[in-house]
């Protein structure tokens, strides 16, 4: 049976709901029940509902999450949940002329997730956008290679 798997959208211009979108499509072409989730009011409560968990979000400003994430961010932040028994993904979008905070924002989720015990599944999909390629054709090629990885996770289950 395909795992449940809710992505949580973290975005200023809504080019992270694009690629939401298009990821959606795809896993749920193979066999996954998907909901798309909006950071804007979660809580980190949110991990309590099951399932697998992907991360797609932007890098805002100076290297931070997005507006619409950081009182998520914040509130894992200082909440502290036992994390263990989540698995995620990272879509992470940045801009690679800013080198010193590329992608950022989805390594800031990383390393939190996995900080609260949080085991990512595959590697983490940063998008450049000085690439010269879309960000949605690049995250339905890397979410393809996902779907594997989340097959191996649910047989060695």
């Amino acid at each position: 049976m395909a795992v449940a798997i809710s992505i949580l959208v973290g975005t200023m211009t809504g080019n992270a709901e694009l690629v939401a979108d298009a990821v959606r499509d795809v896993l749920a072409g193979a066999g996954h029940p998907v909901e798309i989730l909006p950071m804007d009011s979660l809580r980190p409560d949110v991990f309590g509902r099951g399932g697998v968990f992907l991360i797609c979000t932007s890098t805002y400003g100076q290297g931070d999450v997005p507006d619409n994430a950081r009182d998520l961010y914040e509130a894992l932040q200082a909440e502290k949940p036992d994390l263990g028994a989540i698995r995620y993904g990272v879509i992470g979008l940045g801009d690679s002329t800013y080198q010193d905070t590329y992608n950022n924002g989805g390594k800031l989720f990383d390393t939190l997730l996995a900080g609260l015990g949080a085991s990512r599944v595959g590697a983490r999909m940063e998008h450049n956008a000085s690439g010269g390629s879309f960000a949605e054709d690049d995250a339905v090629e890397w979410a393809k290679g996902w779907i594997g990885a989340l097959k191996a996770l649910t047989v060695a289950a």
